[in-house]
């Protein structure tokens, strides 16, 4: 079973690895990414602006190099984002 991960800890080592945080200022995102605690185990990793698919990859690789668990997902008619447990 995964162990309990905190969105906190990812936005915290994204930014120390040198990306942007996405805040939402103006009626939309800024570019960078985002993260969401989707439960006790897992947090969403989301990227707003242009490069989206690349960007994700870049993340991806990042964190499963710091040992978490990474599944990208795209939902029918939704974003997509990385859903990141750790094992």
């Amino acid at each position: 079973m995964a162990r309990r991960i905190k969105a906190t800890d990812l936005q915290r080592l994204l930014t120390d690895a040198g990306h942007e945080f996405s805040e939402f200022e103006g009626g939309d995102w800024d570019p960078g990414f985002r993260v969401a605690q989707a439960g006790p185990r897992q947090a969403n990793v989301f990227y707003d602006g242009p490069g989206e698919a690349d960007h994700l990859k870049v993340i991806s690789a990042e964190l499963r190099a710091a040992g978490f668990h990474v599944h990208a997902r795209q939902p029918d008619n939704g974003r997509p984002r990385l859903e990141v447990t750790r094992p």
